[in-house]
């Protein structure tokens, strides 16, 4: 008896490995994949899938209700894949559809140019395109194109912050951050330069002026506020990345919260998006409350340590 439980333990601690080993290999469609056959499909469906350029990287996907949207217009989470600017496909992210479209949003989930096109500024440019997009065609997918939040992982937390701290991207498709109601960053590199990176370097080497690519070089007062999630385990993204963001905003005066968690490595805050990981609900309840008020004063946390 003994020897059999023990060979039940031996084998669940086998495919925990096994499943661990799966997702640091193919990321989020096995994310999704788990995402879906644990949690199912929590009443959402994709709405539209749209091509915003010549590149296939360049698309919006929408997901909402499955029995359609009645009543008040819900507020949008725009979701942004990070992967470095060279993998990744918004394909593989069902699973932010399933966590917050049963929250009461309208999530769409953009994709960008990626490594050899990513070369900056493409993927802000990209970006760019997806919030204007969603800004002048969610309200027919039951969405209110006047609460829009952008968030993102990694690389995509980097875009969507980026796109609403430097006005001339969003500008120049005749939008504005007035356009954005707030951002989450999840895991993001704001502050990166000089580039260390394979990734970094391929993407952002040949910029003429390499400090104007980070998004403390563009803080300001009236910039949309932003809550800053970051696991204090992350060694690919540090998390000085969000504290110095954090503080800078904080010195002029703009509206920041900050969430830093001891035991979180790189793709914890991703994980804890998708079943059954959301059980713990720190990350999944900070992004929910920021992204239904994101003007509230309260912080998540105070601490940029």
């Amino acid at each position: 008896m003994i020897w059999a439980i023990g060979g039940i333990v031996a084998l669940l601690v086998l495919c925990a490995a096994a499943l661990q080993f799966a997702i640091w290999h193919n990321g989020p469609a096995v994310l999704d994949t788990v995402d879906r056959l644990t949690g199912g499909e929590r009443g959402t469906a994709q709405l539209a899938k749209v091509q915003l350029g010549g590149s296939p990287a360049r698309k919006v996907i929408v997901h909402g209700p499955a029995n359609g949207v009645a009543g008040t217009p819900r507020p949008v989470l725009l979701f942004v894949h990070g992967g470095s600017w060279n993998k990744g496909n918004p394909d593989d992210y069902g699973f932010i559809g399933r966590a917050f479209v049963p929250e009461g949003f309208i999530v769409v989930l953009a994709g960008y140019r990626l490594h050899p096109e990513a070369i900056y500024p493409a993927m802000l440019e990209d970006t760019a395109d997806a919030i204007a997009w969603t800004h002048a065609n969610i309200g027919q997918y039951g969405g209110d194109p006047g609460h829009i939040v952008l968030a993102g992982h990694s690389a995509g937390a980097y875009n969507v912050v980026m796109a609403a701290l430097e006005e001339r991207w969003l500008g120049s498709r005749g939008h504005s951050a007035r356009h954005v109601a707030g951002v989450i960053g999840l895991a993001g590199p704001y502050d990166f330069y000089p580039f260390d990176s394979d990734s970094t370097r391929a993407s952002f080497s040949h910029a003429d002026q390499p400090e104007a690519t980070q998004p403390v070089a563009h803080v300001r007062r009236d910039a949309p506020p932003k809550l800053l999630i970051h696991g204090e385990a992350d060694t690919l993204v540090r998390p000085r990345n969000s504290r110095e963001l954090a503080k800078r905003l904080k010195a002029e005066g703009a509206a920041v919260r900050t969430l830093l968690l001891p035991e979180m490595t790189h793709n914890d805050p991703l994980l804890a998006l998708a079943s059954p990981w959301r059980r713990d609900r720190k990350v999944i309840d900070a992004m929910i409350e920021f992204a239904r008020s994101p003007q509230a004063s309260v912080p998540v946390q105070d601490e940029l340590g």
